[in-house]
């Protein structure tokens, strides 16, 4: 079973309550999800839609044909008829559009009315909606009814009144000619949940205390998870005047010794790039969440890209360390992210989390996740008896392991001095040459010091395929379900993907590339950004770069045309 339902309206009509709630009643029932929304840049109006793909088997992307395409406007149909399955329906409000000469399979009803007169107003629209869909799938309108009891609480009444009358109309007047059914079944618990979300929770779980961070698209949300639990989690969470404060901000709680984070987008992260470097000089561990959009400028704000990398991998002035990590999915972006303020304090650094909007508006169904997948390493921390035994603290003194040892201010018998000039061991203004020489080295030699915690990429097919398809961050699932269909096409192909790019992992990709006989680089970006890497790093040129920069992912059908284009 592979069912695809789209649901399409605009801005204000709440496209992704009603998305969200099927695709929550659905998960319930033992269903693998993956959903994702495409939205305009603008509060009301405009066309957004969202879709989820239901499976008894993991899933990791869309599909592009429609099995139930439920309209809110007439808009919808007339942008969506094209993507209709052979036996699909579209379903949509009866008195709002008329189809008569329609011939895609239709079912108009009164979305608005029944909302009006059973749910006691139109903002319970989609609630009719869910319930009609409901119907339609065969599905229990009993899961559906507690999806909507925990989601709207105090208001859930009408809600579930208005989901039993659209529920009832489709079962009266509709004969059961809709050839796709759910049934609940029995399946492993899991989780609905987006990357942001996982974010947010692999922060709480780290010990995350500090996030100070200014509202931009995509990674709001992060902001808001986290505030959210500032009282139960003890966090102190501030909505900074700009991107800058707030860097400066999470630098300053980093340097005082507690786990801080910020989030932004790339034209936000475009003001951070100087406190980055602050970051950098002081050692200070800092954890920056990156997501990212259609550019430059403001350019598609609510669309993805993957522009940042080579951005963020050269950020602000001057030479330091950093580390760069890219979730593939709410899996690892729980994991990374735990990892990521581990990190930060083992090796005195920034860790930059980049995202990108499809990857943080995805809702996928995964396991739950379990407290061993955290473990908490906050490096070279002294107790006040190490720092007596020291005898004379110096903050950025040079050691065996290349790890200066780190006292907080305030803290007995240390005196922690600092700034973002260069300086002396013990934290001083220095211009003299052997100094800085040393405390370059001493800094930079962080990126081999790291080589161990470096994760390799995932491979997924078989080792000995001619083909290679790399990637990295959000288009793992389609990647990964390429390699399935080209199967299929008898192209033997492996997929290499990396959520952990700088320091890059060169000997891993190194060794597949000289293995296989054609490499494809997929990217959603204009210039091929991990390419450019790939060859800076290892020496080696891929074959191919297969990329996507018009804001919206890629489709497998895409990926295998063009890979079959130049193997077959």
């Amino acid at each position: 079973m592979d069912l695809t339902i789209m649901i399409g309206g605009a801005a204000g009509q709440g496209v992704a309550v009603l998305g969200h709630t099927l695709a929550k009643a659905l998960a319930r029932g033992g269903y693998h999800i993956f959903a994702n929304q495409e939205y305009e840049s603008r509060i009301k109006g405009g066309h957004n839609f969202f879709q989820l793909r239901v499976r008894e088997e993991p899933t990791y992307v869309q599909e592009e044909k429609l099995h139930l395409l439920i309209a809110l406007t007439k808009e919808s149909i007339e942008l969506h008829r094209s993507e209709m399955h052979p036996d699909g329906l579209m379903l949509h409000d009866s008195k709002r559009v008329k189809l008569e000469d329609e011939k895609v399979n239709h079912l108009g009803m009164p979305l608005e009315q029944l909302a009006l007169d059973e749910g006691g107003g139109l903002i319970n629209i989609n609630s009719v909606a869910a319930g009609a869909a409901v119907a339609l799938l065969k599905y229990d309108f009993d899961i559906l009814a507690g999806v909507l009891e925990q989601r709207f609480k105090d208001k859930a009444e009408s809600n579930i009144k208005a989901a039993r009358a659209g529920f009832e109309y489709i079962k009266k007047n509709f004969p059961p000619e809709f050839k796709h059914e759910i049934h609940p079944r029995k399946g492993q618990k899991t989780l609905l949940i987006n990357a942001n979300e996982a974010i947010s929770l692999g922060a709480l779980a780290a010990g995350c205390k500090f996030i100070a961070a200014y509202p931009m698209s995509p990674s709001t949300s992060i902001f808001e998870f986290l505030a959210g639990k500032s009282e139960s989690h003890n966090i102190a969470a501030l909505m900074a005047e700009d991107e800058i404060s707030a860097m400066n901000m999470a630098v300053g709680a980093g340097f005082t010794g507690v786990r801080a984070m910020t989030c932004t987008s790339g034209g936000g992260f475009s003001l951070m790039v100087e406190a980055l470097g602050l970051a950098g000089m002081t050692e200070t561990p800092v954890v920056a969440v990156l997501g990212q959009r259609g550019g430059p400028s403001t350019g598609l704000p609510t669309r993805m890209e993957q522009g940042e990398l080579e951005f963020v991998l050269h950020a602000s002035q001057g030479e330091f360390p950093r580390v760069i990590l890219a979730p593939r999915g709410p899996e690892d972006a729980f994991t990374l992210t735990v990892k990521a303020f581990n990190i930060a304090e083992r090796y005195q650094l920034p860790v930059i989390i980049l995202t990108d909007v499809y990857l943080v508006d995805n809702y996928r169904t995964i396991k739950p996740y379990t407290q061993d997948m955290v473990k908490i390493d906050r490096g070279a921390l002294l107790s006040e008896k190490e720092i007596k035994a020291l005898g004379e603290y110096k903050r950025y003194s040079f050691t065996e392991s290349g790890i200066s040892p780190r006292a907080l201010p305030g803290q007995k018998g240390a005196i922690v001095a600092t700034t973002g000039d260069e300086h002396t061991e013990d934290g001083h203004i220095t211009e003299e040459v052997e100094l800085r020489n040393r405390q370059m080295q001493k800094r930079m030699a962080k990126l081999d010091l790291m080589r161990p915690d470096i994760e390799a990429p995932l491979f997924y097919g078989a080792e000995d395929a001619p083909v290679l398809l790399i990637g990295w961050g959000s288009s793992y699932g389609v990647l990964r379900e390429s390699v399935d269909l080209l199967e299929e096409k008898k192209i033997k192909a492996r997929l290499m993907h990396l959520n952990w790019l700088w320091p890059f992992p060169s000997d891993a990709v190194s060794s597949a590339l000289k293995k296989c006989k054609k490499s494809f680089v997929v990217e959603n970006n204009f210039t091929g950004q991990l390419a450019r890497l790939i060859r800076t790093e290892t020496g080696l040129a891929v074959h191919r770069k297969i990329l996507k920069y018009d804001g919206r992912p890629f489709y497998t059908s895409q990926i295998v045309k063009e890979v079959s284009r130049e193997v077959e």
